[in-house]
């Protein structure tokens, strides 16, 4: 053996090992299959968010969870021997677990598990930036696990950075471990009162100028489009929820200001700690005079997305504002050929390419809501100009309705508007 090769057996691994993880969901009476993969698909780009990389998924047909152990006994088992074969680090299921099923599974399973409030709420943590988002996301985690503690967890201890560090022996009581989140949960509390005060008094010097908000599923382009608006340089990458921090911007078109902010997106399920500790943040959405909706039309299920949103926005009580709705990424998606150009193609091609047609999706809107929606594609620039022609005759509307005699050569003091939360 040579030198080198000596060398070389002396070497160690020292990148740390990517978690691997299996996904769990129960396909529920009247879903397809298409529905169950779609649910499946977004699930492991939420562990893939979070820095896992998925092995298998499991699904079992039941008409409701196990009251035990979520899955049945034979399924669960299954499970049990695929993790142990394979040294999977931990299982994720696609609903959330009751405290009793949660802790069943990790005594069961041997490995942390995670459901899908869980997992969000991990991704948050690791994402949120400004002191308010942190302290928002920790609280809400807090909360979330204080009925779920089991000897094998080592959550409490885990430090952000990624699935794979670890902290602490995990030998602490849990009752023990209790009491210090009762008290961990009491301070962040505070910090968190102290931190709206000031949120509160912020907002109150906005009063007098259009407030304008982005809203929409996670990774819809929502940030895109608020670089291409305000000319910046906000993080837009193709993960969920890259936005946490709410930010806040100053816009001038067509001499009229507004404030735009770019909020968190929604998603099917978003745990409710999430959204009671997100409240001050979400008050950037229910104090806006105008939302844009923004849709991924190129998602196979943008309608369910835009219901998800809609609700969202009826839970937090923000359901009656207007609406700017804008579908983005239609570069992504065939649009419907014209007569002529359908005359030179074959029935099973027009079957097979799926197209879209855009005229009579902005008449259904029209027709149901009242709304006309704006198609472009923010990243690359398509009909960016309608775009902009629709937000200023929505903006002019708000204006009138705060300056009813404004006219175009006064001039509005903007110093102290532009912020970053």
């Amino acid at each position: 053996m040579s030198k080198y090769s000596r060398k070389l057996q002396k070497l160690h691994e020292t990148a740390p090992k990517q978690d691997t993880a299996v996904l769990v969901a129960l396909i529920k009476q009247g879903q397809s299959d298409h529905q169950v993969d779609e649910y499946l698909d977004e699930l492991a780009f939420l562990t893939e968010t979070l820095g896992a990389k998925t092995v298998y998924r499991f699904t079992q047909r039941m008409e409701k969870p196990d009251v035990r152990t979520f899955v049945g006994s034979g399924k669960l088992e299954e499970i049990q021997a695929y993790v142990q074969h394979f040294e999977v680090d931990m299982v994720i299921f696609d609903d959330d677990l009751s405290p009793s099923q949660m802790r069943n599974l990790e005594n069961e399973l041997k490995v942390k598990v995670y459901d899908r409030s869980l997992l969000i709420l991990d991704i948050f943590l690791q994402r949120a930036q400004t002191a308010q988002a942190k302290t928002q996301v920790e609280l809400a985690r807090f909360q979330y696990l204080l009925p779920r503690l089991t000897r094998m967890w080592t959550h409490l201890e885990r430090q952000r950075g990624g699935t794979t560090t670890r902290g602490g022996s995990g030998e602490k009581e849990i009752e023990t471990d209790k009491r210090d989140i009762r008290g961990r949960i009491t301070l962040l509390k505070e910090k968190l009162r102290d931190i709206e005060k000031q949120g509160v008094t912020q907002r109150k010097s906005r009063k007098g100028i259009v407030r304008v908000s982005l809203v929409g599923y996670t990774n819809v382009g929502k940030s895109t489009l608020m670089n291409l608006i305000t000319k910046t340089d906000i993080l837009a990458e193709n993960k969920l929820f890259a936005t946490v921090d709410s930010t806040v911007r100053k816009v001038v078109l067509e001499n009229i200001p507004f404030l735009l902010s770019d909020t968190v997106g929604f998603i099917r399920k978003l745990p409710t700690h999430l959204i009671e500790s997100f409240k001050s943040t979400l008050d950037e959405i229910r104090e806006a005079d105008l939302l844009i909706h923004v849709v991924d039309i190129s998602h196979p299920g943008f309608e369910d997305h835009i219901a998800v949103v809609n609700q969202t926005l009826t839970e937090i009580g923000a359901s009656n504002k207007p609406v700017l709705l804008v579908f983005n990424k239609i570069d992504l998606v065939d649009q419907m050929p014209t007569d002529e150009e359908q005359m030179q193609m074959t029935e099973i091609e027009l079957e097979e390419r799926n197209f879209l047609d855009f005229e009579k999706l902005a008449e259904a809107y029209n027709k149901k809501f009242g709304i006309n929606p704006v198609f472009m594609a923010a990243e690359n620039g398509t009909n960016v100009e309608e775009f902009r022609e629709a937000l200023v005759r929505e903006v002019k509307k708000e204006h009138k309705k705060m300056y009813p005699h404004y006219l175009e050569s006064e001039t509005i003091d903007m110093s102290g508007f532009e912020e970053e939360n």
